[in-house]
């Protein structure tokens, strides 16, 4: 991957990468991963790239694609390794947090949410409109209006029970 690629198409949408990519991993090793894998599937698929959308679309739309596909690759791996016993669910305290307690908090309930949920709520908080959000995810923008209010009304729920 060329050092320009990486500056001038992948770097001013490093924030979002960075943001989907911890919202699906639980270690600062997984999102290293993740976020490497993504890099490359940018730099990989450039030439795909029509202009339907816009170029951060894409790119949200790529990051969410390999964070879901590399979490469906881990599920089947992990089911395959422990067929004969029960993985313990352990939170990984990861390097990649925010000294902002809130923020924490925030992004623990966010990871509680389905795997579709999660990206809506990360576009949502982006300040991304129904419309960009609705073409990255693949449902109208009415679904997706309705879609957020129940998740925040779910992420209420979630913090009111860890703050309360």
């Amino acid at each position: 991957m060329s050092n320009d690629f990486y500056i001038s198409s992948i770097l001013p949408y490093s924030g979002i990468i960075i943001k989907i990519c911890r919202a699906y991993t639980d270690s600062q090793e997984d999102f290293e991963d993740y976020y490497q894998e993504v890099c490359l599937q940018i730099w990989r698929s450039r030439d795909k790239f029509r202009g339907d959308a816009k170029w951060s679309t894409w790119i949200y739309r790529l990051t969410l694609n390999i964070c879901l596909t590399l979490i469906k690759k881990k599920k089947r791996h992990r089911e395959h390794y422990d067929s004969d016993y029960t993985i313990q669910n352990e939170i990984v305290e990861d390097e990649h947090t925010f000294s902002d307690e809130s923020l924490n908090l925030l992004y623990d309930a966010i990871k509680q949410l389905s795997e579709i949920d999660r990206a809506v709520i990360l576009l949502y908080l982006e300040e991304k409109p129904n419309k960009e959000i609705a073409d990255i995810i693949g449902v109208t923008p009415n679904n997706i209006g309705v879609r957020i209010n129940r998740i925040k009304e779910r992420l209420k729920k979630i913090l009111d029970g860890k703050i309360n």
